[in-house]
């Protein structure tokens, strides 16, 4: 309200100066008092009651922008919804944000173009990729050179974290939702790793997959490969277990990755799924810090829910939770 009122500096001053006139004016004419103060109480009230309606009449129109605004998903897009105001400081406002959001949205357009055309290099790319990759990966089978394959799984693991980060903004696009057994979906993810498992002796229990989940396969699956991977890497006790558990109820079904490894400090781990932490107390030559990142962004992008607990020198659970109320709706 005071700032209305500073707004209006100008009319209320009009307004006293007309009042002192009135009253110079009418003592010089010798009218009686009790008519000019009746008079000064009717142009007082008029001006009140001015004021009230005015300012009504402004915060309706400015709570009506705000409840627009909030309720429109993309908001760049306001001025053309808005109503073109009568008053010309208004108007010409109304002018300079649509020629502003024109402009945004040609500077919006151009950039969408660019990211298509890179992104669609980078699926080339590693696409492209991939042939000499699988038939390097041949040449070790055929001749046996377990380090030399395991090496280059290594580069293979790197090449599809890429696809998935160039395809991870818009999953809807790449994605195919079906029934499948948690046991299934464990299994090619065992079997993608199992030359890293045999390399560092690390053993392997499932427990209750027997259950039957809604989600995407090969979207999933590159989740948990990243979730194992990073166990591998971290493992350093003698006797090394990563377990596969999953358990249900009325609502959701809850799979469960933990490991024996290194643990993760209490003060690193709300930022594990952060791009680019690899955290204070990890060879950072050995991490990207995109994994869990990318693990966060496809669960959201799916409708899953992961959450990461851990105990530092201890070991790390992670669970993915899928939920059953839904056929997990895309963002």
């Amino acid at each position: 309200m005071m700032k209305y009122l500073e707004e209006r500096i100008g009319l209320i001053l009009l307004y006293i100066l007309f009042i002192f006139i009135q009253f110079a004016f009418g003592y010089l004419l010798g009218f009686d008092i009790s008519v000019m103060l009746s008079l000064f109480i009717f142009c007082t009230l008029l001006l009140v009651s001015y004021l009230i309606i005015s300012y009504r009449k402004l915060i309706k129109q400015v709570q009506k922008i705000r409840t627009l605004t909030d309720n429109l998903e993309e908001r760049y897009l306001i001025a053309e919804v808005l109503t073109k105001p009568k008053d010309i400081k208004s108007s010409a406002y109304y002018y300079a944000l649509k020629k502003a959001t024109k402009s945004m949205n040609d500077e919006i357009s151009k950039l969408e173009h660019k990211y298509g055309d890179y992104k669609e290099y980078i699926e080339s790319f590693v696409h492209e990729v991939k042939t000499p990759i699988s038939a390097l990966l041949l040449y070790c089978d055929n001749h046996k050179d377990t380090e030399l394959k395991r090496e280059v799984q290594k580069i293979d693991n790197l090449v599809e974290q890429v696809l998935y980060y160039a395809r991870s903004e818009n999953p809807e696009k790449d994605y195919f939702i079906k029934s499948i057994k948690l046991s299934d979906i464990v299994h090619q993810v065992l079997m993608q790793n199992k030359d890293y498992f045999l390399k560092h002796k690390i053993s392997i229990e499932t427990n209750n997959l027997d259950i039957d989940v809604a989600t995407d396969e090969k979207w999933i699956i590159f989740v948990i490969n990243q979730i194992v991977n990073n166990s591998i890497k971290y493992m350093e006790k003698d006797k090394k277990v990563i377990t596969f558990d999953a358990r249900e109820d009325k609502n959701k079904v809850i799979l469960e990755i933990l490991d024996n490894g290194c643990g993760i400090k209490e003060s690193d781990l709300i930022r594990v799924f952060e791009k680019g932490f690899t955290g204070s107390d990890r060879k950072k030559s050995r991490s990207t810090g995109m994994g869990l990142y990318l693990a966060k962004k496809v669960c959201n992008k799916l409708g899953l829910e992961i959450n990461i607990y851990s105990k530092y020198k201890e070991g790390t659970k992670v669970e993915i939770i899928y939920p059953k109320s839904n056929f997990n709706k895309m963002d």
